[in-house]
């Protein structure tokens, strides 16, 4: 790029802060301390167009410097390149190609939250905190979130390598081979006969009509005798909240479901529950891990603060952040965190998580639905069994699997 494109591309950018230095007004006056940055930072970028070694590519300067400032805020603040940005809608229809992890960006490396359920990652044994150092042999930190799922994706069966950091253990590599990630948010079965058992693995736009369906079979099949719920959402890295709202309210008859509160008022508001209880009141328990995220929290803190749920297994993954989504034409997206999530009760999520009522450790991956309903042999699943008998009135204290 010659300086004249350079000069051009640095007018758009100053172009784009007075027009925002005219929306917001703050620290936009003349002689402020942000004013002069702005002009430090056209004076740089010159600099570097004539002086440096070699001729730079402006775009991609201009494009550095976008992600430095977004990763600046937090972790899920990010520019949404036009193709990730297409993905992105494919994802929360439930239908997306690549491997089917949910990660986050943390110091410099991804950090898985969870593996979508029956998807190349999941059965490869990718595991919440593992850490992704490298893809097909290149270093994470050179890329953003949205870079590394880029290379992430591709055709259906074609292989991709990724290096795994776990926390007691060596370093080692797995290779993947991509395939279409058809997401069947919802799986149910009927345990010991009476306890209607709903694996919520994510929330996307079919979440709310499939559990319906869910539960209208559990009571047919049940023939009137079911004693309770379990609601699995161990494992589950969030998705639509709208979504998870509804579930929430599926269960609740009053109250409020959800608040969010963000620096500006239209990024602030509280959803409430509508009368009608899918459940029919019976007991329900909440199964959660660290692999719980997002909108699997706001589930479980609106149904334990409601004394609607018990909460068993162990502390969810604490990220309860908005990201609205801001369109920028043909240019992709601005993924811009502007609210946070907060319980009936008033507790934050991010960061913090949701604490279960009882503490319940597994080891290992949760093996509830290769549980026999047709037998009495011990089950492995040691959250999933304290769930049954805290359901058929037992008492349960905090256990870990051997």
């Amino acid at each position: 790029m010659n300086r004249r494109t350079g000069s051009y591309a640095l007018a758009c950018v100053l172009t784009a802060i007075v027009t925002l230095q005219s929306v917001y007004g703050a620290n936009a006056q003349s002689g402020s301390g942000v004013e002069k940055k702005y002009r430090l930072f056209g004076e740089i970028f010159l600099r570097i167009q004539s002086d440096f070694v070699d001729s730079p590519d402006g775009e991609k300067l201009l494009d550095a410097a976008i992600k430095g400032m977004l990763e600046s805020l937090d972790a899920n603040s990010t520019y949404i390149n036009p193709e990730a940005f297409h993905e992105m809608l494919f994802q929360n229809q439930g239908k997306y190609g690549g491997i089917g992890v949910d990660a986050v960006m943390e110091g410099g490396l991804i950090k898985v939250v969870a593996a979508v359920d029956e998807t190349p990652a999941a059965r490869a044994g990718l595991m919440p905190n593992d850490l992704i150092a490298r893809i097909d042999g290149d270093e994470v930190q050179a890329m953003s979130k949205f870079e590394a799922a880029d290379r992430m994706r591709g055709a259906t069966g074609t292989p991709v390598t990724l290096s795994i950091l776990r926390k007691g253990h060596n370093p080692f590599d797995v290779t993947l081979l991509r395939d279409e990630i058809r997401t069947q948010s919802i799986k149910w079965q009927i345990l010991d006969l009476d306890i209607g058992y709903v694996r919520i693995s994510t929330f996307t736009e079919g979440t709310q009509e499939e559990l319906e369906e869910a539960v209208f079979s559990l009571k047919k099949k049940a023939g009137g005798k079911l004693k309770g719920y379990i609601i699995d959402l161990r494992n589950n890295p969030g998705g639509l909240l709208t979504q998870a709202v509804s579930v929430s309210d599926s269960f609740l008859d009053f109250g409020e479901v959800l608040s969010i509160r963000g620096r500006r008022a239209e990024h602030s508001r509280s959803f409430s529950a509508r009368t009608g209880d899918l459940a029919d009141g019976m007991p329900v328990v909440v199964l959660i891990n660290g692999g719980s995220a997002s909108g699997a929290e706001v589930v479980a803190g609106a149904l334990q603060d409601q004394k609607r749920a018990t909460v068993v297994g162990t502390k969810s993954f604490g990220k309860g952040t908005v990201q609205s989504i801001i369109k920028l034409g043909e240019q992709g997206g601005l993924k811009l965190t502007t609210a946070r999530y907060y319980t009936p009760s008033g507790r934050s999520i991010e960061s913090k998580g949701i604490d279960p009522d009882i503490v319940v450790v597994q080891e290992g991956k949760p093996s509830s639905l290769d549980y026999s309903l047709q037998s009495n042999q011990s089950i492995t699943d040691v959250q999933l069994k304290a769930a049954i008998d805290i359901l058929h009135g037992k008492v349960v204290s905090p256990a870990k699997s051997e």
